[in-house]
């Protein structure tokens, strides 16, 4: 069987098991799952997410916009071996779903596919009936589509939701939401890209790709690669959806666990981007029982005044 065959039937046998990522795996073990990830390409290397900003110029707003989050609060990564969104891959013998949306004219269709025993983001932790973003992210390998939903319910047998959307993996994803349009996110953008995974960071031992994180105020605009406000606020000193900030080149992070040390490597060179309000500076990844949560939680010595906005393009504003 050629190794191409070898991934899809990995992938075929964990879709139908609603495989729990890094389940049952020892720190350093390689998974099946880890080995779908290390040959996924998640949108073209030369996607915005993917763009390397370590020579970009500094936004000159930025010292106003650090302010408006606050220069002395953490950086907080909210993700460990219990926290986090959690993701799973699919496949077409994966249910489909005709979801109804709360938003549903800015939602793409469907169907859906989640499995029978899919993960919920905040169940891990809080229990079936938790509450929050409830956040359904599935992966359909061979498809090269990824489907995403917000504030995700089933009852009698269907599903809810807030928002959803559909990306194609193979196409550059800030062209694929028209402007003005939501997705999982408040920002118009997926989720899975900008997530912190375990395999990047224990494994690859690099992360290459920008990462997703909140605000508790953002202005009423957004910049590429966003489609979508979430304010009714019009300050210019506050953030709009989509702004890109990066940890200062100078910043020593010799001093910090190797699981912290790609992190921050990763917020040198790719940054992260604004995806949703939430808490401030919280930065997103996916649980894995195999994660250190003491070394994740070192990120928090990283402070607002160690970082800066990269400079935007045409804000959108309303």
């Amino acid at each position: 069987m050629s190794r191409r065959a070898l991934v899809w039937a990995a992938v075929a046998v964990l879709a139908g098991a609603g495989a729990v990522i890094g389940a049952g795996a020892k720190p350093e073990e390689i998974t099946a799952e880890d080995r779908i990830l290390n040959k996924l390409q998640v949108f073209p290397k030369d996607d915005l997410w993917n763009k390397d900003i370590s020579k970009e110029a500094v936004d000159p707003a930025s010292d106003a916009l650090v302010a408006e989050i606050g220069t002395g609060k953490s950086l907080h990564p909210d993700w460990g071996t219990k926290y986090g969104i959690p993701f799973q891959f699919v496949d077409k013998k994966t249910p489909r779903y005709d979801v109804k949306f709360q938003y549903a004219d800015e939602c793409d269709k469907g169907p859906y596919p989640i499995p029978d025993n899919v993960q919920i983001e905040g169940v891990l932790s809080g229990g079936a009936d938790a509450q929050g973003d409830r956040h359904i992210l599935c992966i359909d390998v061979e498809a090269g589509k990824l489907y995403e939903l917000w504030s995700s319910w089933k009852k009698q047998g269907k599903w809810t939701a807030g928002s959803g959307a559909i990306f194609d993996l193979n196409k550059k994803s800030y062209l694929q939401r028209p402007k003005g349009w939501t997705s999982s996110d408040a920002a118009g953008l997926p989720v899975f890209p900008g997530l912190v995974r375990y395999d990047e960071v224990c494994l690859k031992k690099e992360i290459a790709h920008a990462v997703r994180f909140t605000v508790v105020k953002s202005c009423r605009g957004y910049v590429a690669p966003a489609s979508h406000w979430a304010s009714n606020k019009k300050d210019v000193n506050l953030p709009p959806m989509g702004m890109r900030v990066r940890l200062k080149a100078n910043y020593d992070i010799s001093g910090f666990p190797a699981e912290a040390q790609v992190v921050l490597k990763c917020l040198k060179k790719y940054g992260m981007i604004l995806a949703d309000n939430g808490s401030d500076w919280f930065i997103t990844g996916a649980p894995d029982p195999r994660w250190n949560d003491d070394a994740i939680n070192s990120l928090k010595k990283v402070k607002g005044k160690d970082l800066e906005v990269v400079k935007m393009g045409d804000v959108t504003r309303g």
